[in-house]
């Protein structure tokens, strides 16, 4: 039987590229994000685009309805929807932070709530988080997402438990560097916060390691081929790890001690 996909954050990077290739691969797709115009693409592939905005509740619901009144159930959610704000945490208002956080965990779990009731309902369902090296590993000028980030490492730890005897699996994908436009996105945004503060000197710096790793990341299909070696696991692992430089970086943080590695991490901003 086909299983029915709803991926979110799918009008660029990981979250369209996933898309596309479980489409490709015999999935019912629903593609779900804020910016519509950048699905229509997606038809070719029989996918369905639909309107999500993560930071808003009727959007939430109304995306989930319209799967389950077309589609009838939803065996696997994606939560690819993302928002990277980077900026010295003196310089981020508040405001600016808060969304991040809503963005990043309060939509994903929003989203989880809604699916859960059929999921259990049906004794099956994947549910897939997408987190990021930068959920283990925390750099200069990214308090905030790297809060989001570590919060969906705890969430998920908790969540695959609760759901676990329903026959539920929840699976955590931890990239590395991966090409998307959110790289671009979060080094204007820091240069725009933190671009003319006291922290000047180190967001420059920061920028210009973010363009190195840029030029050697990985093609955001390479992420969404873990995702599918995950969902069609009879016992899927818990997470999986691939981009540039991801494994190395988690090998570092689980063997050295915090100051050295932080020394580590400091050496790459010179």
């Amino acid at each position: 039987m086909t299983k029915t996909v709803l991926v979110t954050g799918a009008s660029a990077g990981i979250g369209k590229a996933t898309a596309i290739y479980l489409a490709q691969n015999g999935y019912h797709v629903y593609a779900a994000a804020r910016r519509t115009e950048k699905m229509e693409e997606l038809k070719v592939h029989g996918i369905r685009p639909v309107a999500l905005d993560v930071t808003k509740e009727e959007s939430i619901v109304s995306c989930v309805n319209q799967v389950f009144s077309e589609a009838g159930k939803i065996d696997i959610l994606i939560n690819c929807a993302g928002l990277g704000s980077y900026g010295a945490l003196e310089d981020v208002p508040m405001s600016e932070a808060r969304n991040q956080i809503e963005v990043n965990l309060f939509g994903t779990a929003r989203l989880i709530q809604l699916v859960l009731p059929q999921m259990r309902k049906n004794k099956s369902g994947k549910i897939v988080n997408i987190s990021s090296v930068g959920g283990k590993v925390g750099l200069p000028m990214g308090s905030w997402y790297h809060a989001s980030k570590f919060a969906i490492e705890g969430l998920s730890d908790c969540l695959r438990n609760e759901v676990k005897p329903f026959g539920i699996d929840v699976i955590v994908i931890e990239p590395g560097g991966t090409k998307s436009e959110m790289t671009a996105i979060g080094a204007a945004d820091m240069m725009r916060v933190s671009g003319k503060t006291v922290y000047k000197d180190f967001a420059k710096s920061i920028e210009k390691m973010y363009s190195a790793m840029e030029k050697n990341a990985v093609e955001p299909v390479v992420i969404a081929k873990l995702i599918r070696k995950g969902i069609e696991a009879g016992k899927p692992e818990t997470r999986y790890v691939g981009g540039t430089m991801a494994r190395p970086m988690l090998l570092m943080r689980k063997l050295f001690s915090d100051k050295l590695f932080d020394k580590m991490v400091m050496s790459q901003m010179k």
